[in-house]
């Protein structure tokens, strides 16, 4: 939410500790054996630099085995897929209809007034049904949400296609257009 135009919002306060919480803390942090760094000594001086990730070639990758309906071992070994970006093994073509909207669901499921456990319900079976009737893309309204990071289901949503049943049934996953975050299209596998 914007403030007003005009108006200056005022400074958030930093909240202190209580002695409760930092009791509680200290008692952690005796159990689970953490040691102090000792002053002055930069953690990060031993660690190597980070390598860059890169995006992994479609041609250099070794080829997956497809995961099916159930199988969980499977589905764990796929590489999680992100909203928006293009999976390897998905022709430019179909992933640009996909991206761009113009690949249109056969099915809809809208989450709006759902709570979490209900939604995340909701998610596997519709998508497990979807599959099963052999359709090809299917379309879950979460709406936006509020706030910066969107609503709870927004946000929830990507950990819940990535998980088993539903990662193996999936191909690609796109918002219908750059402006509609509330909204994401799925390209499912084929039945086999």
């Amino acid at each position: 939410m914007r403030p007003p135009r005009g108006r200056i919002p005022p400074a958030r306060r930093r909240r202190t500790v209580t002695e409760e919480e930092a009791s509680l803390w200290r008692r952690f942090v005796a159990a689970a054996g953490i040691a102090p760094l000792r002053p002055g000594e930069d953690p990060s001086a031993d660690a190597a630099p980070p390598e860059r990730e890169r995006e992994p070639d479609a041609a250099a990758a070794p080829p997956r085995r497809r995961a099916r309906e159930g199988d969980g071992a499977r589905a764990d070994s796929l590489p999680d897929l992100a909203i928006g970006v293009a999976p390897g093994g998905l022709d430019r073509r179909r992933w640009d209809d996909l991206r761009r909207g113009r690949t249109r669901p056969e099915r809809t499921l809208d989450l709006h007034g759902c709570r979490a456990g209900e939604a995340h319900a909701a998610v596997q079976a519709f998508v497990l049904a979807a599959h099963g009737q052999g359709l090809r893309c299917v379309a879950i309204v979460t709406g936006k949400g509020t706030g910066e990071t969107g609503g709870v289901l927004r946000r929830e949503l990507p950990h819940w296609l990535n998980a088993p049943p539903l990662r193996g049934l999936i191909l690609a996953i796109a918002h219908p257009h750059r402006a509609n975050t509330g909204a994401v299209h799925l390209l499912l596998r084929r039945r086999r």
